[in-house]
């Protein structure tokens, strides 16, 4: 490729914004709305799974079988959404997942008061159930509001789920700080997701993903099978199930890590929570910078190792001052993987739709079916050395990097010309 090529594409990228119409804008800013929602969901119940864990008197197994109640709801949603899609597009598939995810706040809230373990469960079952498949269908609109700017957008749209994160575990702490009631307090972030979703959901277009099937064209599952027979793409899962994976990980056992793995208070564990969410976000909103300047393999790469860095110093180090430190770089590594991975998936070939929920579906598994058997796997032998597993996969992840290959500006040929006059 060409110095005078990449300075034109560059170019490109950096006008897009300007070129994009209204009606897109509106739709990239409704995407941010809907990565915002299931982050701050998500973070607000996980910093105050201790609380809940009390309430519930459960163990460390017990609480991952609780937490199965998640796995299970997201492998429904997961591999339900890509047919899904297909047959109704994306805009539905959000919507009821999104609802879902609103509702479950307020289900695993009920659970803490009333101390049952079944309806906490539940609502975790709700969560998972809508999280994976909205986010899958979502994450296939940012692909196509990424190629249709000819910009990189998909990091950005993660960065505000792991904003979401970092605004709900700021509210968690200080909720877990004045001791404020875990269904109080799950109850606000009900009413604050179901406002934030009924603004974002109505400049969401219809048809996104929707196959129009004629004689001779393949259906979802005949196309699903074509693209798990692609080496590269499987490939780029690999990298995805293993970033995903390290940032589950944290996400669902991080306060708990720091409190039983390291001796800290419940309110310094989920501070230490937040700093990952912290890094997250500043590694996703500032991604693009090093993505335009290395390539997507270069900055993959640098990302596993900063990840595999950050875990080992966790899982090794006896300091509760190190180990607080070293969770910013599993953060800032994990930060980029999942969203550039998604991005090099819509570029790798034909059928855009399948290859993205194919590696989104690879992801959520990993980032929502994971975490529970670290549970399992903590309970045996301590949430610590069950981290092992995490890093081993983060630093498969360093060598399959050159999977993604190539240059954020690059996109397929035969979507040139669409992405340079975008559709409103």
């Amino acid at each position: 490729m060409t110095d005078a090529a990449d300075t034109e594409r560059m170019r490109a990228a950096e006008a897009a914004p300007t070129q994009l119409g209204l009606a897109t804008r509106r739709w990239r800013q409704s995407l941010f709305l809907l990565f915002f929602l299931p982050g701050l969901s998500i973070s607000s119940w996980v910093t105050r799974t201790p609380d809940i864990r009390d309430q519930l008197g459960a163990s460390t197994a017990q609480m991952g079988l609780v937490l199965f109640g998640l796995s299970a709801g997201s492998m429904m949603g997961i591999l339900c959404s890509g047919t899904l899609v297909s047959r109704f597009a994306t805009r539905p598939v959000i919507g009821v997942g999104s609802l879902l995810v609103v509702a479950s706040t307020a289900v695993i809230g009920g659970g803490a008061l009333l101390a049952s373990a079944p309806l906490v469960t539940a609502g975790l079952f709700a969560f998972g159930a809508g999280m994976g498949s909205a986010e899958v269908a979502i994450n296939i609109d940012g692909v196509e509001v990424e190629r249709r700017a000819n910009s990189v957008v998909l990091p950005t749209l993660h960065g505000c789920f792991s904003l979401g994160t970092v605004v709900g575990a700021l509210l968690g702490i200080a909720a877990t700080a004045r001791n404020f009631p875990v269904p109080w307090h799950l109850g606000l972030i009900t009413l604050i997701t179901a406002l934030v979703l009924l603004q974002a959901l109505r400049a969401i277009p219809a048809g996104i993903g929707r196959k129009s099937l004629g004689p001779g064209k393949a259906g979802p599952r005949t196309s699903a099978r074509k693209t798990w027979k692609d080496p590269q793409l499987l490939l780029i899962g690999v990298i995805v199930l293993a970033m995903a994976l390290a940032e589950g990980a944290a996400n669902d056992w991080l306060p708990l890590l720091m409190v039983d793995g390291h001796g800290l208070d419940d309110a310094l564990g989920s501070l230490v929570y937040a700093g990952f969410a912290a890094a997250m976000t500043v590694g996703r909103f500032g991604g693009g910078f090093f993505l335009e300047r290395f390539g997507k393999a270069a900055v993959v790469r640098a990302g596993a190792i900063s990840a595999a860095l950050g875990i080992a110093w966790v899982v090794f180090s006896d300091s509760a001052v190190v180990a607080g430190a070293a969770v910013f770089f599993w953060g800032l590594g994990a930060s980029l993987g999942f969203p550039v991975a998604l991005s090099a998936a819509g570029g790798s070939g034909p059928d855009q739709t399948a290859r993205v929920g194919l590696v989104a579906t690879i992801g959520y598994v990993a980032f929502l079916v994971g975490p529970p058997g670290l549970g399992f796997l903590g309970d045996h032998y301590g949430l610590r050395t069950a981290m092992l597993a995490v890093l081993a996969c983060v630093t498969t992840a360093v060598f399959v990097a050159p999977a993604v290959g190539g240059r954020v500006a690059e996109r397929p040929a035969d979507t040139a010309d669409e992405s340079a006059s975008p559709q409103g």
